[in-house]
Order: structure tokens, then C-alpha cells, then sequence
């Protein structure tokens, strides 16, 4: 029987439609997208009820409409479109660089660059403290700034008080995001995508928090936020909502790049490893 022979191209095929699947419902989870989505799988399974039963009438209107599907997915779906090209980018291929630089690493010797974590984990606090909001997105690698474009460039260094500055309630660019890339301050006063997922956050926080957790659904950065109301720090990964407790925000920091901007006599003692005399 034919019909049962089942070759490696069929497993494969089978698996990637399923993970096809299993990503559609990861960005369609929770939002109001989900629905619209069910609505159109209705009618498709309508329309085959109605041309099984032979019904013209009704099936050459169905059939018009199915016909044209593929045009209102897109339309219907341009935004559902666009993160699932961005999750499938962010997730797979960020750490692809073709610049000139990385292919000849072998041949070059650079500097390995990393986040400031003391002086953002400083601002953050002191920011909490007055109940001044904020807003950060960070990472390691440079895929954000397509992103960041969008706000004013600054290319700056990364330090508690112009951190503190950018978010003071009578700046100009304290209404928007910080992009801070490696060690710099990229750019402020960003617009960030607004996340349409309705049960990732309690209903108390606003727009902050929301643009905070689309960005994050839509890349692999880590953004922090500082409550304009209650002073509550939070951070976001991965589509996920984090509170942070008071005074563990730099540990968290750390973790998650795995790099600390220590003075160099601190790192110079961590080499060396003393050992005492044996004593009876």
C-alpha cells in the first residue's frame, strides 16, 4: 500500500508544518488576532461542508471569498506578519554578523565589548527611588538599531546621571525608550511597538509597560522599566514580565550578560589564586 509508505522528506515536511503552526500560535496567543483567526478557519471549513453538499449558490460565494484568502491574510494579518518575521530574524540570526570584521576574527584581535551594568542598574534605582519613569532596552549586538533609528541618535556613554537626565519629566526625550547597545547609549526618545497580548500584564500598567513587553516579543532584548506610579522596577524577556525585588536588578543584570564592567585591579585579583600554608 502506498498510501503508508513514509519516507525522511515526509517526516520533515510534517515537523516543519507543525513548528509552522506552533510559531502562528505563539504570536496569535492572547490577542485579539486569535479570534480573527478561528473566524477565517470556520469559513474555510464552511465552504468544504457546502461543496461537499454540492450547493452552488452558497459555494461560488464561498469559493470567491477563499479565493482572495491569501490577499486578506496579508491585510488582516500585517502585523501578526511582520513579528513573525521579526521572531524568526531575532531568533535565529542575530548572532549572524557578514561584516568584513567577523569574518577575518580569526585574524584579528578585538576587544570584546559588553554592557555597562553598574551605571544603568544605579539610574534604575536612583530613578525608583522619585518615582520617575523609564524606560530601556539593552542588548549585547547591534540588531537594534533599526529600532533605535527612529528616535535621536546620541552615541553616548553610558552613565547614571545621563541616563537620569534623558528620564527627568521635563526632558524632551523622557517620554520615549533608551536603546542602549553594548556600552552606549544608542538612542532615546524611541517608539516602540505596543504589544496586543492581553494577559501577559496585570491591568494596572499602562503604555510603558506594554511597549516594553512587544519590543520584547519582537526581539531577543532586555528591557527594563521604572513605574512613573509606584516606582516598581520590572524587566522583560522574551514576551515574559518580570518584577524585579529592590536592590537585585544589577545581579539580574549580570546574569543575563554574563559580563561586568569591574575596575581592572578587581579582575587582576580574581586571577590570582593564593594559596595558604599548610598549618598543623
Amino acid at each position: 500500500m502506498t498510501f503508508l509508505d513514509i519516507g525522511f522528506i515526509d517526516i520533515l515536511d510534517i515537523f516543519l508544518v507543525a513548528y509552522l503552526f506552533y510559531t502562528l500560535y505563539r504570536l496569535l496567543k492572547g490577542t485579539v488576532a486569535i479570534n480573527i483567526f478561528a473566524g477565517i478557519l470556520t469559513v474555510w471549513a464552511i465552504w468544504w461542508i457546502v461543496k461537499a453538499l454540492d450547493m452552488q449558490l452558497l459555494g461560488t460565494i464561498l469559493g470567491q471569498f477563499i479565493s482572495l484568502g491569501v490577499l486578506a491574510l496579508i491585510i488582516v494579518f500585517q502585523q501578526e506578519i511582520r513579528r513573525f518575521f521579526l521572531l524568526i530574524g531575532s531568533e535565529y540570526f542575530d548572532n549572524i554578523n557578514l561584516s568584513l570584521e567577523n569574518i577575518f576574527s580569526r585574524f584579528i584581535k578585538k576587544e570584546e565589548i559588553s554592557v555597562k551594568v553598574t551605571p544603568i542598574a544605579k539610574a534604575c534605582m536612583n530613578m525608583s527611588k522619585k518615582n520617575t519613569g523609564a524606560l530601556i532596552v539593552i542588548s549585547d549586538k547591534t540588531f537594534l538599531e533599526a529600532y533605535a533609528r527612529e528616535g535621536t541618535v546620541l552615541n553616548a556613554e553610558t552613565t547614571t546621571a545621563l541616563l537620569e537626565t534623558i528620564f527627568f519629566k521635563n526632558s524632551p526625550l523622557h517620554d520615549g525608550a533608551v536603546f542602549i547597545i553594548k556600552d552606549k547609549i544608542y538612542a532615546a526618545g524611541c517608539v516602540l511597538p505596543v504589544s496586543e497580548s492581553h494577559n501577559k500584564l496585570p491591568q494596572e500598567y499602562g503604555l510603558r509597560h506594554r511597549a516594553a513587553l512587544g519590543i520584547s516579543e519582537a526581539t531577543s532584548a532586555f528591557v527594563i522599566t521604572v513605574s512613573e506610579e509606584t516606582g516598581k522596577i520590572s524587566y522583560f524577556k522574551n514576551g515574559k514580565f518580570f518584577p524585579v525585588i529592590m536592590g537585585n536588578l544589577r545581579e539580574i543584570m549580570e546574569k543575563e550578560f554574563k559580563k561586568e564592567d569591574e575596575p581592572e585591579k578587581e579582575k587582576k585579583k580574581k586571577r590570582k589564586i593564593k594559596l595558604s600554608p599548610f598549618i598543623n
